[in-house]
């Protein structure tokens, strides 16, 4: 089966307490454009992320709102920050590094949350159960192109309001030579 893939840039998640520190209290994010998933968006409203080594400008929230702040950044970008942070599932934050958040209002110094996200698949139910794979399986996803790759160890998550999606990060998306632009897989099972 072919699945459409996404990069997923750094990003940041925020919970409404987190927001409101940055941005001031009652401050509501302004939707910058829809994402693929169905609810999600990016924000018009970026912070800045200051680790022991450097610091990353420009970092987009997405929203809607989280039950805790989440940061998802590359390794690359880790490395940049002086960060060692986990592969981990969205929302797998135990034992993570933390990170300085500076907003336009006030900063944050994040205790944990900082990870490098773990390439998965968005899908829905039926289509999972047609391919023959359940919540948290794992797969493997074929690429195509001059710099092909195979990228094993990807995650399914399975929900109703899902649209088919593979999601990797933009040093994955670099390695094997995905731009963005209409590329798709084939998930083997």
């Amino acid at each position: 089966m072919k699945v459409p893939i996404e990069i997923s840039a750094r990003h940041i998640h925020l919970s409404k307490a987190d927001l409101e520190i940055l941005f001031g209290p009652g401050f509501e994010l302004e939707k910058y454009k829809d994402l693929s998933q169905p609810g999600q968006y990016a924000s018009k409203q970026t912070v800045k992320l200051a680790g022991p080594k450097g610091e990353l400008n420009g970092v987009r929230i997405l929203g809607p709102i989280r039950q805790e702040t989440q940061v998802e950044i590359s390794e690359t970008e880790a490395r940049a920050l002086g960060l060692n942070p986990p592969v981990r599932d969205s929302g797998n934050l135990s034992d993570t590094p933390g990170i300085k958040i500076i907003g336009p209002k006030g900063e944050i110094d994040l205790k944990q949350g900082v990870i490098l996200a773990l390439r998965h698949i968005h899908i829905d139910p039926e289509t999972a159960a047609a391919i023959g794979v359940k919540n948290y399986d794992r797969v493997k996803v074929d690429t195509s192109g001059a710099r092909d790759l195979l990228f094993e160890n990807v995650l399914i998550r399975v929900d109703p309001s899902f649209k088919l999606a593979m999601h990797i990060d933009t040093d994955e998306a670099n390695a094997a030579g995905i731009d963005g632009e209409n590329h798709e897989g084939t998930i083997i099972v």
